[in-house]
């Protein structure tokens, strides 16, 4: 099997770039709707050159359609889907499940990619959307090698992964960590970099000096170019290359480097990653590909480009300094030399100095030291020679034709020409072939002529002809001729496909119903159950224990499970217990282990876990917020797929989460009225990184179950920090947020289930805050006085989130073209 090798694009000279470097495929954002909110919007005019242009090379085009849908945004996506469907781009990204439906319903044969958004790191979520036909899953960057064989071995489907480019800390479709600072959702291309900046490390509220170690979960980019043959045999269709944000030459390096390697051409992996990091590297390892360690991911002495490490300063002279490299240096090149500070300079000159190199700078009078770090960052000689690639007819891609000529005597000239995909188109002069009154029409001739394809993207790559001797032809005709068969074959190239559209109906307001609404508890830690329960016990919730609908443990053990179901149940209280947001192949144990424990629910967080437990057991499901319900369609498809009720999105405003509760069925909604922002969810153990030495749960020491560990972000903001059963870590914003304002609205529009989320709360503030709100709930309490009492019991402080806002973040999106 042939993989494809998959670039980013963003403008038209990556376009080109990837073009002529060796991309198979290309995938670019559709108008408005892509997870690259700093990208440019094309028109739909641009759109459909850029279409047209990959088509005319042989390249296909994934239009990223990678983002979740807002309720009221569907009138916008259909007409938007009606202006690019009938371009033919080859396959849509998408997130969303409701949009991959309405996809599906409007275009049956249109190619739908699953995005890595999706969170699909498992077969099993693979089988859970069987009926939506999704061609392709983009795996996990997380997934590892042996995983994605245990993938592979499981699934006809398509398979995609990222080899190379910038790695997100967090799970992708998982990270709220920019909605939750600044209300820019990283589920709608708004990413604020929050896991490039800065942060500091509290261990058992002691400060922990770090050193030069600020960025602590800024990963190191992925450069997977050596795995990419074993990827090829587990059977990976295509491999990505991450970087809309980069530059053409970023493209241009990265395609002519992982095409040649798919090629077969050596390895020769200290050339390539001294050219790949020049144009882009915040420092190279394989990301999860090998599984993983956390000594390695994370360099955490900084965050942005910095290219190859070279080594470090020996000697400081007045006009130089001598460095020990192996690298090939020149001038021209920029350096990066960094101490305390950091300093960027061109390269002047470079001599050898015995087994060293002697290195001048362009900048002079610079702050040079010994034992400096010496990056090299940036090649102007490498960047004008991957600008030839596109901007050189010399170096750009051909596409190789086949011809065969007919031509006999009082008929015209007829050739056929054929393209490597098959197409085949025909032309014909408009004089016939006549008597050679001087010299006759040779074959030679005739190839000559037709073979000076130099204008146009082909070139002649087989020629049969069958002429008869002694005839003439005008050359001029034999001109037309061949401009006539290049026109029709670009025509023939890049006509879309044949594509039925179907009119949908898009989903309408609902009717709610009026229903008791009753509060679900969720709690993390035996020492919470034990103490709520406790609480009952005392009698603090007579009058008020009705109103409790369920309590859900998510706690880090699982081995406390059992007996806290007992003791709740016991009480009388109806019981849920959470899975892990993540499912890999090796990890259902842990659901299995929920089964055994016998809970009334079990709250599900990721499609595997759906697709498994509904078939394992007859435990009835409910869906979390990290399925991420933002509007009716996907809420319907869920439902419909054998979940009670779906928690709604904590990437919805208030506006957007009434809108979505009036066209859904809103008794099987539940909402967050408080909660800790869970922000990060990551593979990367800050405990293991930065606590410890070993690089896995086998050798580092378990410092979690330890300490208590949380991080304070450049603006002041703390966040505590989690691990879960698979030492997955997840950062809360320790700042939580209150709903509470939004009550009545929710129960005037049928909401009957609410959530109250707790942390690290102990017993007595736990026990108030259950109280507060159980108040708030049946009438006796108002919505600011129960703001007042838990602002009281909030060590920093209460706050509304996303949900008191009525607008959206503005983007700096170019406007599309009507």
């Amino acid at each position: 099997m042939k993989s494809e090798l998959l670039l980013p694009v963003a403008n038209m000279a990556m376009c080109l770039a990837a073009i002529h470097h060796g991309a198979d495929a290309v995938y670019f954002g559709v108008p408005f709707f892509n997870a690259r909110g700093r990208t440019t919007d094309f028109t739909y005019e641009e759109l459909k050159e850029m279409i047209d242009l990959c088509h005319l090379y042989g390249v296909k085009t994934n239009l990223a359609f990678n983002v979740v849908i807002f309720q009221n945004e569907y009138p916008k996506v259909v007409e938007m889907l009606d202006q690019v469907l009938p371009m033919g781009p080859d396959a849509f990204i998408v997130q969303d499940l409701g949009l991959a439906s309405l996809i599906r319903k409007m275009a049956p044969n249109q190619r739908i990619h699953a995005s890595t958004q999706m969170t699909v790191t498992n077969p099993d979520a693979i089988k859970f959307v069987d009926d939506l036909s999704i061609d392709r899953f983009v795996l996990g960057r997380e997934n590892s090698l042996p995983e994605i064989k245990m993938i592979r071995e499981q699934t006809d489907k398509e398979l995609e992964v990222f080899v190379h480019g910038a790695l997100c800390v967090a799970y992708s479709g998982q990270c709220f960590t920019s909605e939750s600072l600044g209300g820019r959702s990283a589920n709608r291309g708004q990413c604020a970099q929050s896991c490039r900046l800065e942060y500091e490390l509290y261990v058992d509220d002691k400060k922990k000096e770090m050193g030069d170690k600020k960025y602590l979960v800024s990963p190191k980019d992925l450069m997977g170019i050596s795995e990419v043959k074993a990827l090829e045999e587990i059977g990976v269709n295509s491999f990505k290359i991450e970087g809309r944000l980069k530059t053409p030459e970023y493209v241009a390096s990265t395609a002519r480097n992982y095409r040649e390697v798919l090629d077969g051409q050596s390895l020769n992996l200290g050339k390539r990653a001294t050219e790949l990091a020049s144009t882009y590297s915040r420092g190279f390892f394989t990301g999860w590909l090998n599984g993983v360690d956390h000594q390695q991911l994370v360099d955490g002495s900084f965050s942005a480009h910095r290219g190859l490490e070279l080594g470090v300063i020996k000697e400081v002279k007045k006009k130089s300094f001598v460095i020990d490299t192996k690298t090939e240096l020149r001038a021209g090149m920029g350096l990066l030399l960094v101490n305390k500070e950091e300093i960027g300079s061109k390269i002047f000159s470079v001599e050898k100095s015995g087994k060293f190199l002697e290195v001048e700078l362009v900048q002079k009078n610079l702050n040079l030291e010994k034992g400096m770090k010496v990056y090299l960052n940036s090649d102007e000689g490498l960047d004008k020679e991957l600008q030839k690639g596109w901007q050189s007819r010399e170096f750009q891609k051909r596409i190789p034709l086949k011809m065969i000529v007919q031509g006999i005597y009082n008929e015209p000239i007829l050739v056929k020409a054929i393209d490597p995909e098959g197409r085949e188109v025909y032309a014909q002069t408009i004089s016939f072939m006549a008597p050679a009154k001087n010299r006759s029409l040779t074959e030679d001739e005739l190839k000559a002529e037709l073979s000076s394809l130099g204008g146009s993207i082909y070139e002649l790559a087989g020629f049969e002809c069958f002429i008869q001797e002694g005839c003439f032809m005008n050359h001029r005709e034999l001109k037309d001729l061949r401009r006539e068969l290049v026109e029709k074959m670009n025509a023939a190239r890049v006509a879309p496909k044949t594509m039925t559209l179907n009119k949908v109906e898009l989903p309408a307001v609902r009717i709610a119903n009026n229903s008791t609404t009753v509060l679900n508890i969720l709690l993390r830690s035996k020492a919470q159950v034990d103490g709520f329960a406790d609480g009952v016990e005392k009698g603090i919730y007579q009058g008020l224990d009705h109103s409790i609908g369920l309590v859900i443990l998510d706690f880090e053990f699982g081995k406390d499970y059992a007996a806290s179901i007992e003791r709740l149940k016991k009480l009388n209280f109806k019981t849920a217990i959470a899975t892990t947001r993540i499912l890999k192949p090796k990890e259902y144990h842990n659901l299995k282990m929920i089964i055994r424990c016998n809970p009334d629910k079990i709250l599900v967080r990721n499609l595997g876990a759906i697709e498994f437990l509904r078939n394992e057991c007859s435990i009835p499901l409910i869906g979390d917020f990290s399925l991420n319900v933002t509007n009716s369609l996907t809420a319907d498809y869920l439902l419909n797929k054998g979940l009670e009720t779906v928690n709604t999105s904590y990437d919805l405003n208030q506006e957007q989460l009434l809108d979505l509760v009036s066209h859904s069925d809103p008794s099987r909604l539940e909402v967050t009225l408080h909660q800790y922002m869970p922000e990060f969810h990551m593979e990367h153990c800050v405990f293991a990184a930065f606590l410890s030495t070993g690089s896995s749960f086998k050798d580092c020491g378990k410092p979690c179950e330890k300490h208590e560990v949380k991080l304070k972000d450049p603006y002041g903001n703390w966040h505590y920090l989690k691990a879960d059963h698979e030492c997955r870590n997840t950062f809360f914003k320790a700042t939580p947020q209150s709903a509470s304002f939004l009550l009545g609205e929710l129960k005037n529009r049928g909401v009957n289930s609410l959530r109250l989320e707790a942390l690290n709360e102990k017993a007595h503030d736990l026990n108030h805050k259950i109280l507060v709100y159980l108040k708030l709930l049946n009438g006796s309490m108002s919505s600011q006085t129960a703001i007042d009492e838990l602002k009281v019991m909030e060590s920093y402080g209460l706050g509304k989130g996303q949900l008191h806002k009525t607008d959206t973040y503005k983007d700096r999106k170019k406007e599309i073209a009507p």
